[in-house]
């Protein structure tokens, strides 16, 4: 028999409905009964791509004395954190703050009042890895609950006593200015502390970083040549393969082990996204076409497996099918030999991937690349081009037989947040790689949300199925601000400023605190016991270093708009601990990159008759990419609701007119397209 969360729309929630766990969503009901009949909260939370969030569901959550328990001493409620960041960034930090981690599934026991007492990650069926059996400790709680009710009331109130202190940073009285050095000593320790022999940051497993790395990208604009060393080399080792699909496209989460070589395989939407986006910025910057490659397969993985028909993009793959984690993307040397061995492709693909007899992972094959490509084109004795060639060609046949497997689940739900990262990547690449579909994509992903997510000028969460729900939260909103105006820059349609003014009001009415910065959620919360503010930036970037991203590009256009001091004071009080902190604070890095400027905005008008030779002023071989570059353009000056960088602009003399600033100091306005393009770079860097 189902239970209630056979009623709810997310995935996540769906794969638990026919438990024998008499699950509750989070909501007034659970709640009440807690509170009613006296009894613990134990909270669950995951998301459907979660490997061993599936495995606990298997093991205890489908078991009928576990069950029995459950129901008979608590109140069960499972929690998709995908939907509801906000409980799961606040309980997450109670979870570390007792056991020194954290991660998913995360199993942390509440009052009645929501205050959180004990709590961990998986629990096994049985005692092993050092655990516990979760049997077990459900039963210690229920003791405990019963014969020691005064101690647990004293660590709840000391643990919401913590998550209170930890949500009041402030803003309100910041430091005067953002200092270069803040950069440099962040990039300082960040070249310190990389694996050179392996690329990235830390130890298995490991994280892509796609957010440090642009961060290196930006900064090295301002000379540090280092910095982008260092952010090729994580560029180079990733795209190798292992954490990459080589055949299909896309990354995975993260690498189990330090050589980016076994995955964990669930592919995420805002790791593509990211990753994609740091990808696209190092080949604008280096020109390695290898980068660009990179780009093109991840974008159209995405657009390929993860796409509403629609337009909206889907929230994760799971890593699992057919019951084993990886399974749709192993191969052993018998399926490649059948396949490639005796294809003109099989010389190329032989010497560009290591492929043992016995595998390199369980008895099966990872594909991981040798070497550099244009080094085993020279070895084949063949041109860059052919190499390519039949390498993509073993690709596609290799693709081909995959496509035929039982495939990994999709969470076919779409996020707000999520879907405006990947909106902006591919709003860049269409512009800067010349992808007319990809551009096209994002138009058709910004009509989507804005006309399914956007409601009475609010915007919500969660879409799937036709239904959209979930009160959006602050990363919601200035992700999406955010994406529309980068879409903005590059196609020129007005309307995607005009969506995104009214979100900027929004945004600081439903979130900003008094003392500076942004709650996470919105200030009408009644159900969470502590309003979250949490700073750092995780997979994704947190909700207020995208608001301060978001203010600060809505100041470029807008001129002085009075949101800009908000931004600047929340990045000036964040600059210690970012420099101290810098792989917690990365998205915050990039965001000071461009707020310490120099900055430089290009306003582009022109009569209409001479639209495709104006926007011609601005590709990429005219305008090239410079993250500290903004640029818009219009047909007229003067048009309603179009932004204040237009007013008193006119095209003189009836010709395409460029008006160049500078950190608000303008320059002559420019009529050819000759002097323009040594203008943009004449003291400029």
């Amino acid at each position: 028999m189902a239970n209630r969360l056979a009623e709810q729309i997310s995935p996540y929630l769906l794969q638990h409905a026919n438990n024998p766990v008499d699950w509750f969503p989070w909501g007034e009901e659970a709640l009440r009964k807690a509170k009613r009949e006296d009894k613990p909260i134990f909270l669950s939370v995951g998301y459907a791509a979660c490997h061993w969030c599936n495995v606990m569901e298997h093991e205890s959550f489908t078991d009928e004395t576990t069950a029995r328990f459950l129901n008979q001493h608590f109140v069960s409620i499972k929690v998709d954190r995908e939907e509801r960041p906000d409980l799961d960034n606040l309980y997450m930090s109670a979870v570390v703050s007792m056991t020194g981690q954290g991660g998913w599934p995360m199993s942390v026991f509440l009052t009645p009042d929501l205050r959180p007492f004990y709590g961990g990650t998986y629990f096994p069926p049985a005692p092993r890895y050092g655990m516990p059996a979760f049997l077990e400790v459900l039963e210690g709680i229920r003791r405990a609950w019963l014969g020691e009710r005064d101690q647990i009331e004293s660590i709840g109130e000391k643990i919401s006593q913590y998550l209170q202190d930890t949500n009041r940073w402030s803003s309100a009285r910041a430091a005067d200015t953002i200092r270069l050095d803040t950069l440099e000593s962040a990039a300082a320790a960040l070249i310190r502390h990389y694996d050179h022999q392996n690329g990235g940051w830390g130890r298995a497993p490991k994280f892509p970083q796609p957010m440090l790395i642009d961060f290196l990208i930006f900064h090295a604009f301002r000379g540090n040549s280092t910095a982008l060393d260092i952010a090729c080399r994580a560029l180079d080792c990733m795209q190798n393969g292992g954490l990459y699909d080589v055949i299909g496209g896309g990354f995975h989460r993260y690498s189990t082990d330090s050589r980016w070589l076994v995955p964990h395989f669930e592919k995420m939407l805002y790791d593509n996204a990211l990753l994609a986006l740091a990808y696209l910025h190092g080949f604008l910057r280096t020109g390695n076409p290898e980068y660009r490659r990179t780009v093109e397969n991840t974008l159209d993985f995405i657009l390929r497996e993860m796409r509403h028909p629609t337009g909206g993009f889907y929230s994760s793959l799971d890593a699992d099918s057919e019951g084993e984690e990886g399974k749709f993307y192993l191969w052993d040397s018998n399926q490649i030999d059948t396949l490639l061995k005796l294809t003109p492709e099989w010389a190329a693909f032989a010497a560009t991937y290591t492929l043992p007899l016995d595998g390199n992972f369980e008895g099966k094959i990872i594909l991981q690349r040798r070497e550099e490509s244009g080094k085993i084109a020279t070895g084949l004795g063949i041109s860059a081009e052919e190499y390519y060639r039949q390498l993509d060609s073993a690709h596609r046949r290799l693709f081909a037989t995959r496509s035929a497997r039982a495939r990994p689940l999709t969470d076919d739900k779409i996020l707000v947040s999520w879907n405006a990262l990947a909106l902006r990547a591919f709003a860049e690449a269409g512009f800067y790689l010349d992808r007319a579909d990809y551009l096209a994509a994002a138009q058709q992903n910004a009509a989507f949300l804005c006309s399914n997510l956007v409601k009475d000028g609010q915007v919500l969460r969660s879409w799937r199925n036709g239904q959209a729900h979930t009160t959006g939260f602050l990363e919601d909103y200035a992700g999406l601000i955010v994406a529309l105006l980068i879409l903005y820059q590059f196609d020129g349609d007005l309307t995607w400023f005009q969506s995104a003014s009214p979100l900027i009001e929004e945004m600081q009415r439903l979130f900003q605190d008094p003392l500076g910065g942004f709650f996470d959620a919105p200030n009408t919360a009644a159900d969470i016991p502590v309003l979250p503010k949490y700073p750092q930036d995780n997979p994704i970037p947190s909700g207020n270093s995208l608001a301060a991203h978001a203010l600060f590009l809505y100041t470029q256009l807008q001129e002085n708009d009075p949101g800009a001091q908000a931004a600047h004071n929340m990045l000036a009080a964040l600059q210690e601990t970012t420099a101290e902190y810098p792989t917690a604070f990365a998205y915050w890095l990039q965001v000071m990159e461009i707020a310490l400027g120099p900055n430089q905005q290009i306003a582009l008008v022109y009569p209409a008759e001479q639209s495709s030779a104006a926007v011609q002023w601005l590709r990429p071989a005219n305008t090239p990419y410079h993250p500290r570059r903004i640029f818009v353009r219009s047909e007229q000056a003067g048009v309603d609701n179009a932004p204040a960088i237009f007013k008193d602009r006119p095209p003189i003399d009836n010709r395409t007119t460029a008006y160049i600033c500078q950190n608000f100091y303008c320059k002559q306005p420019v009529t050819d397209p000759e002097t323009y393009r040594r203008m943009i770079s004449d003291g400029f860097a």
